[in-house]
């Protein structure tokens, strides 16, 4: 953890800058360590470890701005480095809008920086043959794929050789693999025929890291974060019939205990094997149901709309909006920041100001805009948190509907699984997005579908949301479950 004596180089960082001219000045310090192991299909291909310290300073001098940053901290360069920063702030024009948060609404409360419980004393211990081994034994080159617990074959046409170090093993199966875990299976049961595919590469990336950073500024402001994190990703490559297939899983956690490797490489399979085959579906419209992993990529224009810059710049297709009835009495989106034990959980924003819980959507009203300190000044409204820390759409208009649930609830339509790019504007809240998923019939997938673009108009889309579910991933900054939405256009 922080030690006090870089808690008391923080303090100096602002006494420099007082006594160098500036009549307030905030100073952020970040500490961050991560040690990685890589591997390529089950071997170890890469180990790094990194630390870094950073020092960032908001300068307010004359009326006018600045921001600066270093990694040179030591006191007589740090002297020199705050001194030309300090001048190099009076060159700028003068803005009277920029200032310190008021104290009252800043956080009292971030004392140690472990208040939310997200630093894992594990970390400390482990060595880096332990690293190692964590991230072999998450390979699939060390799961057998028959006999080993939580994982079955659905049809098998015969036995599956299991995946060995020395090479991608040619598997045949009826059908798809299936796990026991349902949030793990691949969405892709229904198929039959047999199906013949070779893993042509995986590569898994094993991490764990510490971050920690304390805010200070001229008007007594002092809080602290700290958390750890462990993380695993894996992508893997199948081929079948000379096309190849690629699929993507990942945990993390703050705790090491709790971080599910080994299930990250048998659902990343699935995820490639499931879309051997794909195709287009006929263009039209659908029911789009959006898998939790990617449900996010509909609520993040919402939140940038209702930023204060978007806001001050008429960059939004929300302007106008606050307190009216612009969605569905569906939709509740609030702000959760503070819940223990889950990762990117804050006490405090980048100025130093204290979240809170608050609804941000509550069934379909907009409750508020995220305005810092000097987009309050800008637009002469109210202050409140410059962000969203952990978003969170309640479920609806059921509690408990998983995304087999929703299919179910729906009936026909496309479950999309992946964003493969597109934009959207946002001025007019149009959008564009290639989309990779499964065509579903009476709550059952039928195929997979590749190649295809939904369009829309996010208020439009989401005027049509059908269904909220209850199975949003911890691991995720933004705790979006599955959606469904009606009349969504998709073309092939």
């Amino acid at each position: 953890m922080m030690t006090e004596k870089e808690l008391d180089f923080v303090r100096e960082a602002l006494a420099m800058a007082q006594r160098a001219g500036a009549q307030h000045a905030r100073a952020t310090l970040s500490l961050s360590e991560e040690d990685l192991v890589a591997t390529l299909d089950g071997e170890v291909d890469r180990v790094t470890h990194c630390a870094d310290r950073s020092l960032s300073l908001a300068l307010f001098v004359d009326g006018r701005f600045g921001s600066y940053s270093t990694n040179k901290l030591d006191p007589e360069a740090l002297s020199g480095f705050i001194a030309k920063a300090v001048a190099a702030t009076r060159m700028v024009a003068e803005d009277s809008c920029r200032t310190l948060p008021d104290p009252e609404r800043c956080c009292r409360d971030a004392i140690t920086g472990n208040e939310l419980g997200l630093v894992d004393p594990a970390r400390d211990t482990l060595t880096p043959a332990e690293r190692r081994e964590m991230a072999l034994k998450a390979s699939v080159f060390a799961i057998p794929l028959h006999g080993s617990p939580g994982l079955k074959t659905s049809g098998c046409a015969g036995p599956l050789p299991p995946p060995t170090a020395a090479g991608p093993s040619l598997l045949r199966s009826r059908g798809w693999l299936r796990f026991s875990d349902p949030a793990a299976d691949s969405a892709a049961s229904a198929k039959t025929g047999e199906v013949d595919y070779q893993i042509i590469s995986e590569e898994g990336e094993y991490s764990d890291s510490i971050y920690e950073t304390v805010v200070m500024d001229t008007n007594g402001l002092c809080c602290r974060h700290a958390e750890t994190s462990f993380d695993y990703g894996v992508e893997i490559t199948v081929e079948s019939d000379g096309q190849k297939y690629s699929g993507y899983w990942w945990d993390a956690s703050s705790r090491l205990s709790e971080l599910d490797a080994a299930a990250c490489g048998r659902q990343a399979l699935a995820r490639a094997v499931s879309q051997i085959g794909s195709e287009p579906a006929p263009g039209g419209r659908y029911t789009a149901v959006i898998d939790a992993e990617m449900a996010s990529k509909v609520v993040s224009p919402l939140l940038r709309a209702l930023s204060g810059y978007a806001i001050q710049q008429n960059n939004s297709f929300l302007m106008d909006s606050l307190g009216r009835q612009v969605f569905p009495e569906g939709l509740t989106l609030l702000d959760r920041p503070r819940i223990p034990g889950q990762t990117c959980s804050k006490y405090f924003d980048s100025e130093g100001v204290a979240t809170v819980e608050a609804p941000v959507i509550e069934r379909g009203v907009v409750k508020q805009y995220f305005i810092n300190t000097y987009m309050a000044h800008k637009l002469q409204a109210a202050p409140t948190v410059e962000d969203a820390t952990r978003p969170v759409v309640l479920p609806w208009p059921v509690a408990g509907l998983d995304r087999a649930g929703i299919l179910r609830r729906c009936g026909s339509g496309i479950l999309v699984t992946d964003f493969n790019g597109g934009n959207s504007n946002p001025v007019t809240g149009d959008f564009s997005y290639g989309i990779e998923g499964y065509l579903f019939e009476n709550g059952e997938i039928v195929r997979p579908v590749s190649g295809m673009l939904m369009t829309g108009n996010f208020l439009t889309l989401w005027a049509h949301l059908l269904a909220a579910g209850d199975d949003a991933r911890p691991c995720q900054t933004k705790l979006i479950p599955t959606l469904a939405f009606g009349e969504v256009d998709f073309s092939g």
